[in-house]
């Protein structure tokens, strides 16, 4: 209880600057809490190990059952909706361009959604620390100008009083910036992680569905019925 009285009078005593620093606080906290459960809760490393269960399928040219495989499981695997969106043009004897297409346009869609939010941490850490600085210099000018129209006796007091409000807001700053900065590195080299991981899946899923591409067409050539030649005039 004792602690927590300081600290509400340390606070108090910041003046009006502590009240920003709160709200910086409380945002990256948010951002932390989010980004920590999406990114190390939802989301795991293990995209190689999906993919791998479809080679056999698009060996054999099976797309639709490659595609009805991805769209069952897209909701909870993220390179699911690139191998969807690549098995549907195979399946429709779409070309390497075209199947490259599709699934870059999903992987940039699902690389965005890792670093979403993660850069906030940065600028909320920088700008708690410089919020920080300007509430000690606010503190300090107001420090010495209150000294000067003070009496004499008053001074040491006054300006020592001064001082300690103008600490308050640089170290409330640092103690918000500093979590902030560190759950930055470790969010950010996370989804760095998770994208390598994703980009190395779908590189695997596209390679197997180009390669067989030409395996597939040739198939459905042959299965065209032979034309009758035509009788001698």
């Amino acid at each position: 209880m004792q602690m927590l009285a300081e600290l509400a009078k340390a606070f108090t005593d910041g003046g009006f600057w502590m009240w920003p620093i709160l709200g910086f606080q409380i945002v990256s906290l948010a951002i932390i809490i989010e980004r920590s459960v999406a990114l190390f809760g939802k989301r795991q490393a293990d995209q190689m190990s999906f993919v791998a269960g479809f080679e056999d399928n698009i060996r054999r040219g099976e797309m639709e059952t490659v595609f009805q495989k991805a769209e069952a499981a897209k909701a909870a695997v993220p390179v699911a909706r690139a191998v969807a969106a690549g098995a549907a043009v195979a399946k429709n004897f779409g070309g390497k361009e075209e199947i490259q297409g599709k699934m870059d346009e999903v992987l940039l869609n699902e690389n965005a959604l890792l670093d979403r939010r993660v850069g906030f941490l940065a600028m909320l850490g920088n700008v708690a620390t410089l919020t920080g600085l300007l509430g000690t210099i606010t503190g300090m000018i107001q420090a010495f100008a209150a000294v000067s129209m003070a009496n004499p006796a008053d001074k040491a007091t006054i300006l020592s009083q001064g001082i300690s409000v103008a600490m308050n807001t640089t170290a409330y700053g640092l103690i918000v910036a500093i979590p902030a900065l560190v759950a930055f590195a470790i969010l950010q080299n996370r989804a760095n992680a998770l994208a390598e991981d994703l980009n190395q899946a779908a590189l695997k899923a596209f390679n197997w569905l180009s390669y067989s591409y030409d395996v597939v067409t040739d198939r459905k050539a042959a299965t065209k019925p032979a034309r009758a030649p035509e009788a001698n005039a």
